[in-house]
């Protein structure tokens, strides 16, 4: 009698154990969804994708304007040597004025790729970070699966544990009286 009553304060014991430990999880998981959903997660997403937007814009100005001056000084002094030279000085000139017009047309074609080139990156970055999103909501999904089965599969260790306790009459009654007929 007290190996059974033992028995059962110890299955009372685990069954407060699982309770508790059920209910810490949920509290953690509770706080898991609400970092997961919320604004601030979102906006950090997007403030990261903005200051790589403008950083590359920048960038990318500078270096189109280095490449601009270069080229005007390149043709200031083409322009000056041409000068100096009365016999050429129609040629040269010419010849810079086109030169010019090519520079010019280089310097709007590399602008062109760099802003393709930024908005690919753009892109790029904008699906890396929804993949991730993604990523962290497949894993909180997996998680729930996990707490549900898990709650499950306790549910029906209790219910066993119940069963295996005779409480609420789950367990047949056996008589060992023998008779005599």
């Amino acid at each position: 009698m007290v190996k059974f009553a033992m028995r059962q304060q110890e299955a009372e014991l685990k069954l407060i154990e699982e309770e508790t430990e059920k209910r810490v999880e949920q509290a953690i998981q509770k706080k898991v969804q609400e970092s997961l959903n919320a604004e601030e997660i979102k906006l950090g997403v997007q403030r990261r994708l903005e200051e790589g937007r403008k950083r590359l814009l920048v960038e990318v100005a500078a270096q189109l304007e280095k490449e601009k001056e270069a080229a005007l000084v390149e043709a200031k002094q083409r322009e000056a040597s041409a000068i100096k030279i009365p016999s050429q000085i129609t040629f040269i000139y010419e010849q810079a004025r086109r030169e010019k017009i090519e520079l010019e047309r280089m310097l709007e074609e590399n602008r062109r790729k760099v802003e393709e080139a930024q908005r690919r990156e753009a892109l790029e970055q904008q699906r890396r970070e929804e993949e991730r999103y993604r990523e962290l909501e497949e894993l909180q999904r997996q998680k729930e699966e996990a707490m549900r089965m898990k709650k499950k599969q306790e549910e029906e260790e209790r219910a066993n544990q119940i069963k295996l306790l005779g409480k609420n009459k789950a367990r047949p009654k056996v008589s060992f009286a023998l008779s005599l007929k």
